[in-house]
């Protein structure tokens, strides 16, 4: 674990020294670069050695320790083939049952051996009994340890022995030196590096477990804490990287922004002005914006896009607009075009599932310039598409993308040294917490209100048992004019799940409800015949929309006031605020009916009782990050954004907080000692971080 200045005192980083080629392998599959990489692999949990119990007074149910000798050990068949031996003591009798067996063991536990076992203990069919513990011969007067004892994550063929070695040598070999300034770390009330370190790996048999456990002692808290910093330093680091490249400076759309505004049959609200003129005054430097556009569903992002876009294309440059899937994408492409094209602006359509024709025909669009606006899918970011003057970047929906697909759209910009701007949006809303530690060098703004008119939807959670009075229920809403969503989380039977499917759901509605049209649209069907049933619906035709959950964004029929969604219990909290969002458009009063099949998870009752008690998206993602944790929030098994491993956004907000405030200092008063800390957290793995 060197520093930057420490690292030729210590063991080189990224390697392996003085261990066996074989075991340094196995460290590699658990994401370890070398030994300084050790030094941060720190234990899951411990165990207390320390200690032997008599056999009648060891507690039940936790880890513990005793010792006795063996009275007999037969293999039994009890159905199948397995060692159970009784152990006594003194004070009482353990059974201990080994349903996979080595000889070796058989050989420890032959009758009249001492030994020593170390497990949970819990009651048999037999009385008190171990199953599967660590089996040690011990003779008279053998010493116990004298420290608590570190069980590690470790990964198939590396025993807790072996990662214990390989700790013990990375503690003796690197350079634990605090990189930060004695004043911080005394100011801040925290344990050196080197002390938080060494007791997390090595602890005391006087420290209490559960701090240690709970991560609440000061030595987590030093860890946690360094964690922190080291995001955010390299956070900080990059925004000022990210402020020293070049960008075209745009306007703010001038005669071309003013014609779309005047077209619409809206005004933007308030909130939406607002957010305009922060894009517009970061469009107007000459350094690369990176904005996060948050709005719950329904707030309006996609005009305020369009407007953006708009300032671009007025002084001539290119904007593209990329979605994560092509049915939103083509709501996108279809708004675009219906705002621009009456404006003399053209709009090329790219997208993975196109002809060769038309695909040829909008790549030499977008090349020579004749299109302003490019909008399409992650085809856009294929080496095939190069932009004449691209200078500003949308991506909706942003964390579906990785982080390397939106670079690779960002790295298409205007030539030069110059980079476009990015404008991210996300119908997502995110936590602050999460904000301030994943998103620390990007603007947000967010969009705060809903267009004047909107009802709120009501939410009725509905046991599958009562699916006849749900069926009745949209009979009864169709009839009356309306129309009406059933959204199936499959496409095709799944007997581990026993879910109902899009296709079994359509054939029953459609035989349920005569006399009605119903629908079916889901991920496989091609992009034309998803258009043509979407055409259809939107223009009243279809009555009901059996759909798989392709329709969670950006799918907009004011006149579907009524939404069912199967297996509700099995969908997470964001899925369902979103799906949820497809109604409620309109100005007829909306529902949406959550239907759930028991027995229901303790896990899935909560997802369900906060989706029905709240609206607002803000909250909603803020309980979603306490059940989840920031990974999905974030889209981070597609990003490779490296995940906290130690502190917790929610149980840690206030050293967040702290380290936000730390970084900013240490930037200021202490850049060497920022970059080296850093160096020793990251080690070159922030690179993911800086796009």
């Amino acid at each position: 674990m060197p520093t930057a200045e420490g690292a030729a005192r210590g063991a080189p980083a990224g390697e392996f020294h003085g261990l066996a080629p074989a075991l340094a392998e196995r460290l590699r599959k658990l994401g370890l670069r070398g030994l300084d990489d050790l030094v941060l692999h720190l234990p899951l949990r411990y165990e207390d050695e320390t200690r032997v119990f008599a056999i009648a007074e060891a507690p039940h149910g936790e880890f513990t320790q005793v010792e006795g000798t063996v009275v007999d050990a037969d293999v039994k068949y009890r159905p199948r083939r397995q060692l159970v031996a009784r152990v006594c003591d003194a004070s009482g009798e353990l059974v201990v049952r080994l349903i996979h067996f080595y000889p070796n063991q058989q050989r420890q536990l032959l009758p009249g051996a001492p030994v020593r076992l170390a497990g949970e203990i819990r009651a048999g069919f037999f009385g008190a009994e171990m199953v599967h513990p660590r089996i040690r011969a011990v003779r008279g007067g053998e010493a116990l340890p004298e420290r608590l004892t570190p069980v590690y994550p470790t990964t198939a063929g590396l025993s807790q022995a072996a990662l214990r070695q390989a700790v013990a040598r990375a503690l003796a070999t690197c350079d634990l030196s605090d990189p930060l300034p004695p004043a911080l770390v005394k100011r801040l009330g925290l344990p050196s590096c080197e002390a938080a370190v060494r007791l997390l790996h090595d602890p005391p048999p006087d420290v209490r477990l559960d701090a240690l456990e709970q991560r609440t002692h000061p030595a987590w808290q030093r860890v946690k804490f360094d964690e922190l910093l080291a995001q955010q330093l390299s956070m900080r680091m990059h925004r000022r990287s990210r402020d020293a490249a070049r960008a075209e400076p745009l306007g703010d759309g001038g005669v071309l922004a003013q014609r779309l505004a005047a077209s619409l049959p809206f005004r933007l609200t308030e909130a939406q002005q607002r957010v305009l003129a922060e894009i517009r005054a970061d469009l107007a430097r000459a350094h690369p914006m990176q904005r996060l556009l948050q709005g719950d569903v329904g707030s309006g992002k996609t005009i305020v896009a369009a407007l953006a876009a708009a300032c671009a294309v007025q002084d001539g440059w290119q904007a593209a607009v990329m979605a994560p899937t092509e049915i939103l994408a083509e709501q996108h492409y279809a708004r675009f075009r219906g705002w621009f094209e009456p404006l003399g602006v053209e709009v090329a359509w790219l997208s993975g599932s196109q002809g060769a024709k038309a695909r040829r025909e909008a790549l030499a669009a977008v090349e020579q310039g004749r299109a302003a606006l490019a909008v399409g899918t992650h085809a856009l970011f294929q080496e095939s598409v190069s932009f004449s003057r691209l200078a500003l970047a949308i991506v909706d929906e942003q964390h579906r993308f990785g982080v390397h697909q939106r670079l690779a759209l960002r790295l298409k910009g205007a030539g030069g040294d110059a980079l476009p701007h990015q404008l991210m949006m996300s119908a997502t809303p995110i936590p602050r917490t999460l904000a301030m530690s994943f998103y620390a060098d990007l603007d947000v703004s967010v969009i705060d209100a809903l267009p004047p008119g909107r009802k709120p939807v009501v939410t009725k959670v509905v046991s599958d048992e009562r699916r006849e009075a749900v069926l009745a229920r949209v009979r009864e809403a169709c009839e009356a004019g309306g129309q009406a969503y059933w959204v199936c989380p499959l496409i095709e039977e799944s007997e581990q799940l026993q879910l109902k499917t899009a296709l079994d759901t359509h054939a029953v509605l459609a035989e349920a409800l005569p006399g009605l049209e119903v629908g079916l649209v889901h991920g496989r069907l091609s992009p034309a015949e998803k258009a043509a049933v979407m055409a259809q619906f939107q223009a009243g035709r279809v009555q009901v929309l059996v759909a798989t959950t392709v329709i969670e964004v950006g799918v907009d029929v004011p006149n579907a006031a009524l939404m069912v969604i199967e297996h509700a219990e099995r969908m997470g909290l964001s899925q369902l605020h979103q799906l949820r969002g497809r109604v409620g458009r309109g100005s007829a009063e909306s529902a949406c009916v959550l239907l759930y099949q028991k027995p229901l998870g303790a896990t899935a009752r909560e997802r369900l009782r906060i989706i029905h008690e709240n609206s607002d998206g803000f909250e909603i993602a803020r309980e979603d990050l306490r059940l989840r944790g920031p990974g999905e929030l974030l889209g981070a098994r597609q990003s490779g954004v490296p995940m906290l491993r130690f502190a917790d956004l929610v149980a840690d907000a206030a050293l967040l907080e702290t380290a936000r405030d730390a970084a900013a200092w240490l930037l200021e008063h202490h850049e060497p000692a920022a970059r080296a800390h850093v160096e020793r957290w990251l080690g070159g793995r922030d690179a993911l971080l800086r796009v």
